[in-house]
């Protein structure tokens, strides 16, 4: 039997960054809100403590704050003629275990992304011409929104968020120090850039020696301390390296939990429900909108929650399964091309160097998670494609926070003993002076990328598990491999002695290799519902009172971390619902 909870005004699907920063806006319009989330309630002070130490074995080896693979996992192929099977280890889903989601174990960049991303299919034919951009594999699609449009956002989230950084170019006006490729901004971070350590030396100088542009990262681990918007205050970064799988005791790291819980539980028009796992959202008797969600508890009982309004905000996978699963909207098809839900997944396309050097210190466990430098010179269409065969580019970067010396056992010279003696002196060498250049690259979705319902493996409630089956784009691929060759060259001018590039795109794509966890689509988002799942205000075509939120709406993949664009699109679609769509409920325009 199914109970029954009392009608909301609008249930929240999920509580990371998205859910918490839509319940915040809309219960403080006075909305009552009721959010579910399929794990517990993890919260900074009992869970990750100063008195806590960082434990590399718990989390970031265990995993401790992700969700384990047993209670959410994808089955996979590379093309339509293979058998998905499931991935039944930790992998490129990093979902996180409780509230918070992954905005608590997160590492902590802090991007926007360029005016170029959001109208990649028009610039791209603009300045290329059609066949550029019609290549007869990739599917390339704006998203019905500009970077102009979203700035206002942005710059709302990284005040709540307290990001720290430098700014490129504001109202036009290029910064020095900053990123001069970013697209315009009002203002100023909320918060300085944190500081320049030695392996961001050492990349500074070569990339500036070069003519390119570097910048340090704008990051959520905080550079002073600071009060946001809400009224809620976090403390100065201590450098501890322990950031990525990690919560932060310090308060120094943005998450839901150290910038919004604090004032959202305290509203009574604000309630939770954890450790519950939402099913469906039910149709209403004529289809044409939703009147709340099924859940299920940690007791195995079915609830219903009514609701005027249904937020997905869930993890980009959950998303799109729940969409499957309840039968809102049409099942995309790879072979006619019709249909939106499931649609244009894509990854990212990584690339880079590892190097090592000789007669340096580099000293990898000082640092912090995003901290880093970074040229964005062959980046978007920040360079001339005309002679390349393929489009976009990738962030090159620097990080500071290699440090983890379970993880970086590894990390050696190649000729390196791997056992024994050889390999402890080796270890102990190279681990202060070990460092990489990691390439962030976009990454287009190909016709026959599709995000579907196995029919063949189910969860513990009989739901069947999401089935991705995707494959990089050649265009990806090439330009993996001009921006690996771009960072191998950086090496050496950093005065490297050992150089060795790596490629994930060299290879077939494989859930089981993280070479990030920035997956994107299937639930996209546009102005045409002929290829879009939701309109430019996160709004369902098919059910008006329906918003789904989160990079699930990301019609494309950028060169850069997605969380900065989550939280200005959810910001834009919460402050739409309360000033707009509960006066007239009907479709955005």
């Amino acid at each position: 039997m199914v109970s029954k909870r009392p009608k909301a005004d609008v249930v929240v699907v999920g509580l990371g960054w998205s859910g918490s920063l839509m319940a915040e806006e809309l219960t403080r319009a006075g909305l009552n809100v009721v959010a579910i989330d399929r794990g517990p309630w993890i919260d900074t002070s009992t869970h990750t403590p100063p008195a806590v130490d960082p434990d590399e074995l718990r989390w970031g080896q265990r995993k401790e704050f992700l969700s384990p693979p047993r209670d959410n996992t994808v089955t996979f192929r590379n093309h339509a003629g293979q058998t998905a099977a499931p991935l039944r280890d930790y992998g490129i889903f990093e979902l996180g275990r409780g509230v918070g989601g992954a905005g608590f174990h997160w590492a902590g960049m802090a991007w926007r992304f360029s005016p170029w991303d959001f109208e990649v299919r028009s610039r791209t034919i603009e300045r290329y011409g059609r066949r550029k951009a019609e290549d007869g594999e990739m599917q390339l699609q704006d998203w019905g929104v500009t970077y102009d449009t979203l700035e206002p956002f942005y710059d709302q989230w990284e005040r709540i968020a307290g990001i720290s950084g430098k700014a490129g170019n504001i109202k036009g006006q290029i910064q020095p120090g900053g990123n001069p490729f970013e697209g315009p901004r009002a203002r100023d971070y909320p918060t300085p850039k944190l500081k320049t350590l030695r392996i961001m030396e050492l990349f500074n100088k070569a990339t500036t020696d070069m003519g390119l542009h570097p910048f340090t990262i704008p990051c959520a681990n905080i550079s002073e301390p600071y009060t946001n918007p809400l009224g809620v205050s976090m403390g100065a970064c201590t450098y501890c390296g322990f950031c990525l799988a990690y919560g932060c005791g310090n308060f120094s790291k943005s998450s839901p939990q150290a910038c919004i819980f604090p004032v959202l539980v305290r509203r009574p028009n604000f309630k939770v429900i954890t450790r519950s796992c939402v099913t469906k959202v039910n149709k209403s008797s004529d289809g044409k909108t939703v009147t709340g969600v099924t859940f299920i508890d940690e007791n195995g009982h079915e609830w219903e929650q009514p609701a005027d309004i249904v937020c997905l905000t869930a993890f980009q996978v959950d998303n799109v399964r729940i969409l499957l699963n309840s039968g809102v909207g049409k099942t995309y098809d790879p072979k006619s091309g019709e249909g939106t839900i499931g649609r244009n997944f894509s990854f990212q396309t990584v690339s880079g160097t590892d190097m090592w050097f000789e007669d340096e210190h580099i000293n990898p466990f000082i640092g912090t998670g995003g901290l880093g430098s970074q040229i964005d010179d062959y980046n978007g269409d920040n360079f001339d494609h005309s002679k390349l065969d393929f489009i976009g580019g990738a962030g090159i970067l620097t990080l500071a926070r290699d440090g983890a010396p379970i993880a970086k056992a590894a990390a050696l010279p190649e000729g390196s003993p791997r056992w024994g003696s050889g390999f402890k002196k080796a270890y102990a060498k190279y681990y202060r002076n070990y460092g990489t250049i990691f390439n962030q690259g976009c990454s287009m979705p190909t016709r026959s990328a599709t995000l579907d319902l196995d029919p063949t493996y189910r969860d513990k409630f009989g739901v069947p598990l999401l089935r991705l089956t995707y494959d990089y784009a050649q265009s990806d691929r090439n330009m993996a491999k001009f921006t690996m060759d771009r960072a191998v060259e950086i090496a050496r001018a950093m005065g490297a002695a050992h150089v060795t590039g790596f490629n994930f795109a060299d290879k077939a794509f494989s859930t089981a290799v993280i070479a990030s966890d920035h997956v994107i689509g299937g639930a996209v988002m546009g102005d045409d519902p002929a290829t879009s799942a939701v309109n430019p205000w996160l709004q369902s075509w098919d059910a008006h009172n329906l918003f789904v939120v989160g990079a699930s709406a990301f019609p494309n993949n950028a060169g850069y971390n997605p969380t900065g664009t989550v939280g200005a699109l959810a910001i834009r679609t919460a402050q739409a619902i309360h000033q707009t769509y509960v006066r007239n409920p009907a479709r955005l325009a």
